[in-house]
């Protein structure tokens, strides 16, 4: 961004915060829904090849929603079958790297939150890259750096996201945009604002969680899968610790019978022509 752009943005942005212009955002505690949506057909579906026996495909693209202007994202909207599991971060390289691979051989749709500062994502380009491509793989926007955003000026909140941004883009030729996921859930009125100014206008929570940010044990990510593995939930899960990759036959088992389909976000929700 020039340094012209940038005190234009800033400027703008100072007008939309003391205004009171913001994102409209779902309140702690309220019923994990989109923001208001409508239907659009889509020209063009994912990818639906299929290794594993009995694993749903993607629903059909005609049926995507389309997405608000603004808003934040706790689960998927509808009454469908629909599993979104999503997977933050990327501190650990063999675990991205295997987890990749388990998406690879089983067909598995994942979108991964990624904070462009781990070398796993570099490290594991050419083993990911033709699945971002195919659309089986969806990368979002986790910032840089993982900080809390709502703790930092309105200059670093940019840095964080846009330098993110600017590394999916040259990595993995892919548009994050719209979906954010602040680090620790943590935005305000302030995050928002900077964020939409960058494209990125959809706050992106979970209602459910494997509870592996930390290093937990197998049966502990079992337990947790147990509870959360159902219709239309955004799941969130980490790309951090070992013990995660140990239960991967279980975990695409219980999406199996219990007959859900593995979508991204990318496959469930679209952007407005005008977004992109």
């Amino acid at each position: 961004m020039s340094e012209l752009n940038r005190r234009k943005f800033m400027a703008g942005l100072a007008v939309a915060i003391v205004s009171g212009v913001g994102m409209a955002r779902c309140q702690v505690g309220a019923p994990p829904r989109i923001l208001a949506v409508a239907k659009e057909a889509a020209p063009v579906g994912p990818s639906s090849t299929y290794r594993m026996p009995g694993l749903l495909p993607p629903p059909a693209a005609e049926s995507r929603i389309l997405l608000p202007g603004s808003g934040t994202l706790w689960s998927l909207p509808g009454n469908g079958d629909s599993l979104a599991l999503t997977l933050d971060d990327g501190v650990d390289s063999d675990v991205v790297r295997m987890y990749t691979q388990f998406a690879k051989d089983t067909g598995l749709r994942l979108t991964y939150f990624v904070n462009g500062r781990y070398s796993s994502w570099a490290d594991n380009q050419a083993l990911l890259r033709p699945l971002v491509e195919s659309g089986q793989i969806q990368l979002g926007n986790h910032t840089w750096s993982h900080p809390d955003l709502t703790t930092l000026p309105v200059h670093r909140i940019m840095d964080e996201i846009s330098r993110n941004d600017n590394f999916l883009r040259k990595t993995y030729g892919t548009d994050a945009r719209p979906f954010l996921r602040p680090p620790y859930g943590g935005h305000n009125s302030t995050v928002d604002a900077v964020a939409a100014g960058l494209g990125y206008t959809v706050m992106t929570l979970w209602s459910g969680d494997l509870g592996d940010s930390k290093r937990v044990s197998e049966d502990y990510i079992l337990k947790m899968a147990d509870r959360y593995f159902t219709p239309q939930t955004i799941v969130i899960g980490h790309l951090n610790h070992a013990p995660v990759t140990h239960v991967y036959g279980q975990l695409v088992e219980m999406i199996r019978d219990r007959k859900l389909r593995s979508v991204t976000l990318n496959d469930i929700l679209v952007k407005p022509p005008s977004s992109n």
